[in-house]
């Protein structure tokens, strides 16, 4: 049924900073999913190979500091360089099970030197390609210490059988731009991603699927105090401040209407399954289509530079 498309929102924890570790653990999830014939499933922001809490709880923002040198070092070389085949097993497991995946990962960008580091979300469609790798715009807050910002390449949307799906990392899915560049390419699944947390997917969600008449969905991790590894350099100050749970999960799905099709998930890890039916955003559009028939292109237009951005561009003979 090309209307019909069933959904799984790999809601788990990373193994902290640990990128081998992780990846087994995003392919047995995967495995998982495609037992249950689902065809998309979605992972969290950042969870290749975890989000960066260290920052809140080791005094972030100091000049110089030692402990954060070296946990960014850390981070980095657990970072994913995609060039390098690092998520081949990944695209294999994907191709062979008919599935596609939204991944959230860091990125050591090849392109940009190789050690800056960047929260992309990858697409991988059903043959296992690469089809985009979405640079996250802007790092939010304290992110900004060890994330860089990205660039336009990677807002694009694919076809998934009668869907058309785009995403967004986290809090770049407030920014109005950013989202109306999806929509306009016919994006009528949106996916958000999340390092975790209710408070960040409870309203969102409804409202982008309510502003665009698609279906959304929000897919967050969990992280608790349980979850570093022992091995994470300079663990015993991290745990100093670390609360007893840093993500507590919030995946949900909303409809084109801004219904609740599955409320916020919370403290469970696992995959949730949910089957959509492609028919309800044409019901939705029928009064509001926000880049259709409810817009004015000759008032207001958007231009955005999908180039990827370099340092060094080389003419060579």
């Amino acid at each position: 049924m090309e209307h019909h498309l069933k959904v799984a929102l790999a809601q788990i924890s990373p193994v902290w900073l640990d990128k081998s570790a992780t990846i087994k653990k995003i392919e047995n999830t995967i495995q998982e999913a495609a037992k249950e014939e689902a065809e998309l499933v979605v992972f969290g922001e950042a969870l290749l190979p975890g989000y960066p809490f260290w920052l809140a709880l080791t005094d972030g923002a100091a000049w110089d500091k030692k402990v954060n040198k070296e946990i960014h070092a850390h981070y980095t070389r657990n970072s994913v360089q995609i060039e390098a085949g690092e998520l081949d097993s990944i695209c294999k497991l994907s191709k062979e099970n008919n599935i596609a995946i939204y991944l959230g990962i860091m990125e050591r960008a090849k392109n940009r030197g190789g050690h800056s580091i960047y929260a992309s979300l990858v697409y991988i469609n059903q043959e296992g390609e690469i089809k985009s790798v979405h640079r996250k715009l802007q790092p939010t807050y304290d992110e900004r210490l060890t994330w860089a910002p990205g660039d336009g390449n990677g807002l694009q949307v694919h076809a998934l059988k009668q869907f058309t799906v785009g995403g967004l990392n986290c809090w770049e899915n407030w920014m109005p731009l950013p989202r109306t560049a999806l929509y306009g390419q016919g994006e009528n699944l949106h996916v958000a991603v999340w390092p975790g947390s209710d408070h960040n997917t409870k309203d969102i969600t409804r409202f982008i699927a309510r502003e665009s008449r698609s279906y959304v969905i929000s897919v967050s991790s969990l992280m608790s105090k349980n979850d570093f590894p022992e091995e994470t350099p300079h663990l015993a100050a991290i745990l100093v401040k670390a609360p007893d749970v840093l993500a507590n999960g919030g995946s949900c799905i909303a409809g084109p209407d801004g219904k609740w099709i599955i409320a916020p998930v919370l403290h469970k890890e696992g995959l949730i399954y949910q089957e959509l039916d492609f028919n309800r955003v044409y019901e939705e559009r029928q009064n509001f289509d926000p880049v259709g028939h409810y817009s004015r292109p000759d008032v207001t237009k958007l231009i955005v530079n999908r180039e990827r951005q370099s340092t060094v561009e080389f003419e060579d003979v």
